[in-house]
């Protein structure tokens, strides 16, 4: 849709039209990437579900161990090995600890989205 509305652009050292990238509206947006926002609920919803009591249903399912046999070949990810490089990427060490802290994670949260919109106007 920015595409459109943004419409082609003159690149003066090639001396033609071309169609805006989509690291350029990005940057123009000032807006994190779907996989970027992606990352950023899943943070998000996991550390909601952290702080849940454990008798809560979300709580025992994200941690219940299915006795499944898995697919031979590699192995799918999990989700919870999603949220551990999502964690890592953002949260730095000590990432699992912070969660217990509501304001905190938020802070954190907000800090990596304003990250990214930092670095795709760099970009």
């Amino acid at each position: 849709m920015y595409r459109r509305i943004l419409g082609p652009v003159y690149d003066n050292e090639k001396e033609n039209w071309r169609i805006v990238t989509n690291k350029e509206i990005y940057a123009m947006v000032k807006n994190p990437t779907i996989t970027e926002t992606v990352r950023l609920n899943r943070l998000h919803w996991f550390g909601y579900v952290q702080r849940m009591e454990e008798n809560r249903i979300p709580k025992k399912v994200l941690y219940m161990n299915l006795k499944t046999i898995r697919l031979s070949g590699r192995p799918r990810n999990r989700w919870q090995d999603e949220v551990r490089d999502d964690g890592r990427l953002f949260g730095g060490e000590g990432w699992k600890e912070r969660v217990y802290n509501r304001e905190g994670w938020k802070k954190l949260l907000r800090i990596a989205r304003n990250c990214f919109i930092l670095r795709m106007a760099m970009k």
